[in-house]
């Protein structure tokens, strides 16, 4: 290593007061507080009503959309906590923050719909071998309550989804609901006029394959931050790319990405620049380049001579520097 080198970090920008550079994080961040208060309230009284009827109805199918939408409820909780921690300002022991609890709130998230999944399996199999009647107009009336509810919560969530994992969840969550419901409701009709009780516990079934389905991506995406994988939505060669262009710049080595939280990026990099260092505002020129256009967030840049050999230490499978 150069015993020429320079770090340089972008002053308060990377500490939560840039959510404006980046897409429009300002505006759903307020608003986010709000989405969950009104979400969470709707969808409590989904559960008690769905929980009250499916027992009274004896439907499976009512009990396993309450089950859902109870663990709907705890992992709204899950990322609304998630999105507050985010908000709170870097300390000496969490120097970045606490952004990352969005990230640990959709794993928990995820692996809380599968625990919720194999309870569901679980009950509707015995119903299945042991069949009872099933009030076919109360899980209509019922399931049809809980997709409009489930609707609507979907649609305050629609905003945010595109840039934000954990908002995503909440997002796909609520819109799996919503359709779940739907078909809890046709099969209700279906029995009404029918009479055909293993529908129901049938029709749990789906729900269920429904749900881990969606949630196999979710939890997978959200190991992959976890374990510090570059996000999905940065392109590493096109950051590569930018860097290796730069006036000046022989080579780049040690170039990490990862992520602190559901939105926001993290970058170190060693410019090899052999005419020296070349000044404070060109390293700020590209960390703010970086974050406007590459969504890194928060950049260190090091500028060495290159006199020193200068191999990333990860990469010999050493240990990290």
């Amino acid at each position: 290593m150069s015993t020429h080198q320079h770090e340089e970090h972008e002053h308060h920008d990377g500490h939560g007061h840039d959510h404006g550079h980046h897409h429009h994080h300002g505006a759903p961040q307020e608003g986010q507080g709000r989405t969950f208060a009104l979400a969470v309230g709707l969808n409590v009284v989904i559960v008690i009503v769905q929980a009250v009827y499916g027992f009274l109805a004896h439907s499976t199918a009512l009990l396993a959309d309450a089950g859902h939408n109870l663990s709907d409820v705890l992992g709204l909780l899950l990322a609304w906590g998630a999105v507050w921690l985010g908000k709170r300002q870097p300390s000496s022991r969490y120097t970045f923050g606490l952004g990352s609890s969005s990230i640990l709130a959709s794993l928990a998230n995820a692996a809380l719909l599968l625990f919720a999944c194999g309870a569901i399996v679980l009950e509707a199999i015995q119903r299945l071998l042991n069949p009872a009647p099933v009030a076919g107009l109360d899980v209509f009336i019922v399931a049809t309550l809980g997709m409009v509810v489930n609707g609507f919560s979907a649609w305050l969530f629609m905003r945010g989804s595109k840039e934000d994992l954990n908002v995503r969840g909440a997002f796909l969550h609520m819109a799996a609901d919503a359709a779940i419901s739907a078909a809890v409701a046709v099969s209700g009709l279906i029995i009404l006029f029918t009479g055909a009780s293993w529908l129901d516990p049938l029709m749990s079934l789906i729900v269920v394959s429904v749900i881990v389905y969606g949630t196999w991506g979710l939890g997978r995406d959200a190991m992959r931050l976890a374990m510090a994988a570059v996000p999905p939505s940065v392109d590493m060669p096109r950051v590569e790319q930018y860097l290796k262009q730069l006036p000046g710049v022989r080579d780049v080595h040690d170039l990490h990405v990862w992520a602190l939280s559901t939105t926001e990026n993290a970058l170190t990099v060693h410019l090899v620049m052999p005419q020296g260092h070349p000044g404070d505002a060109f390293v700020q020129g590209v960390v703010t380049t970086l974050r406007r256009d590459y969504s890194m967030h928060h950049a260190t840049v090091q500028v060495e001579f290159g006199e020193a050999c200068h191999a990333c230490v990860l990469s010999e499978r050493g240990h990290a520097h």
